[in-house]
């Protein structure tokens, strides 16, 4: 239809004015009919918040999308656009997209009245047809609604009572569009105040105007559950007057982590073909995450955003690679030591509590690698807390007797494959015990002897040291007895 130039062509193409709501109403019909995916994208949400939405949209109500931190919500906003028709006609030239069969504003009655059949009309694609704005404490009711504007006045001669002298805001040149206002409880109150009159009547009022728009917008509002900002809230009336409020969540299982953080994450194909994570690891970074949502450190009304895992396993990467760089290497595997470069990516995304700022943000971001190891640690190996004493068959014995011996290891962050490998081939027992336990032999055995290491030294079998770039493994005891004898010197 984009081929029609004036009203008079539109009139005689059978198009009819419908409203934004039944717009997207239809089309999610059309789409659930044909089975088509209507969030591509959008994963762990199946069975509880796309449902919602769509039952939203069916409603034709508008939704505020409540949710912590860096659980979808704007993209799910942004992705309603794909509900619209491709293309809307409008009267040409006019700012609020007036339909040219039921045009709304003076404008786009002047071009109608004075042109008839030949009012020009243009086409707008369906990605123009979206607003969002962030909500900031300096956000004015001008910025939403509009003001007069003294340089229109001047300019066009016209006196101040003629409302061709407003400049509209942006609500207004939503019209017929999808319009988002991101952290909602930011608002200023007086703001969100001004929001009633178009969300229950779909009308405006600007510096004493007597303008009825019948505005024709789908609002979607995202926010932090109420009780868990301390930066605002989002007015009872205002709250009253949204007809669909819609709770989101992160995800509930490792499996769908993975997926989202596999997704997002932002590597490069040189990236993808040469560094290797395996699945060992990307369930290691996922729980690191799962930890961070229960830890006594972290403020849980904050949230942990998926944002963590994604830059995490972006920096786990890299770390791989520098190293394959450095060695001068074709191809390079993560390890466990890697995480030392997934920190970063931790400490800026936590928010903590008083007893996490005691810790500090690093030994915070240690500790929840180190709690995430030994959960990965126990879905593989024994616990070596709950062998019993005297058991004559300890699948740790040889390992602690290795360590007892006066032995240690030392792991690299930067070390080749090939010294990788030897030094954990050093420790008596190690590999027999990945080989019994997990059936592995050959290359697939040593990321698992590594956890094993870094397993036992989170269940203090063995002692773990970290200096500048370099893990050390040795017997517990014996970093004891050099406790002692410093104390003594």
């Amino acid at each position: 239809m984009t081929d029609i130039h004036t009203l008079g062509e539109l009139r005689a193409s059978g198009y009819r004015p419908r409203s934004i709501k039944e717009e997207l109403r239809e089309n999610l019909i059309e789409k659930l009919q044909e089975k088509d995916k209507v969030f591509e994208g959008i994963l762990g949400f199946d069975d509880t918040v796309l449902p919602d939405i769509e039952r939203a949209v069916l409603s034709r109500h508008n939704i505020l999308l409540l949710g912590l931190r860096g659980q979808a919500k704007t993209r799910i906003a942004r992705m309603l656009v794909h509900l619209l028709d491709e293309y809307m006609p409008i009267i040409k030239g006019s700012d609020l997209h007036d339909d040219p069969l039921a045009p709304m504003s003076r404008y786009g009655k002047d071009q109608v009245a004075e042109h008839g059949d030949d009012t020009p009309v243009e086409w707008v694609h369906r990605n123009e047809r979206y607003v969002e704005k962030l909500a900031t404490p300096d956000v004015s009711v001008a910025d939403l609604i509009g003001d007069v504007d003294p340089i229109k006045a001047a300019s066009l001669k016209l006196p101040y009572s003629d409302e061709r002298v407003i400049h509209f805001g942006l609500v207004p040149r939503s019209h017929r569009s999808i319009f988002v206002i991101n952290e909602l409880p930011d608002l200023q109150p007086r703001i969100q105040v001004s929001l009633f009159n178009i969300l229950q009547e779909g009308d405006i009022q600007i510096r004493g105007f007597k303008l009825r728009l019948p505005l024709d917008i789908q609002f979607v509002f995202t926010a932090n559950p109420e009780d868990y900002t301390n930066r605002g809230s989002i007015i009872t009336p205002l709250k009253d007057r949204i007809e669909s409020q819609i709770l989101t969540h992160y995800p509930k299982t490792i499996d769908i982590a993975r997926q989202i953080t596999t997704q997002e994450a932002q590597l490069t194909e040189a990236q993808r073909q040469k560094v290797l994570v395996p699945d060992l690891l990307q369930i290691l970074l996922e729980q690191v995450a799962f930890e961070a949502r229960d830890s006594e450190f972290i403020d849980e009304k904050s949230g942990v955003s998926a944002r963590l895992t994604i830059s995490g396993l972006e920096n786990l990467v890299s770390t791989a690679e520098r190293r394959m760089i450095v060695n001068r290497e074709d191809k390079a595997s993560a390890r466990i030591t890697d995480f030392w470069g997934v920190v970063p990516a931790i400490t800026g995304k936590v928010e903590l509590v008083y007893e996490g700022e005691q810790e500090g943000p690093y030994g915070v971001a240690i500790n929840l690698v180190g709690n995430s190891i030994r959960k990965t640690f126990l879905d593989h190996f024994p616990n070596p807390d709950k062998l019993k004493k005297g058991e004559e068959r300890d699948p740790y014995g040889t390992i602690r007797a290795w360590f007892s011996g006066g032995n240690e290891v030392e792991l690299l962050n930067d070390s080749s494959e090939a010294d990788y490998r030897k030094a954990l081939d050093e420790v008596a027992g190690l590999r027999k015990l990945v080989e019994s336990q997990l059936k592995l032999k050959g290359d697939d055995a040593y990321l698992f002897m590594e956890l094993a290491l870094h397993g036992l030294a989170e269940f203090n079998v063995v002692n773990k040291e970290v200096v500048e770039s370099t893990f050390s493994f040795r017997d517990i005891l014996a970093n004891m007895l050099d406790d002692d004898l410093f104390d003594d010197n």
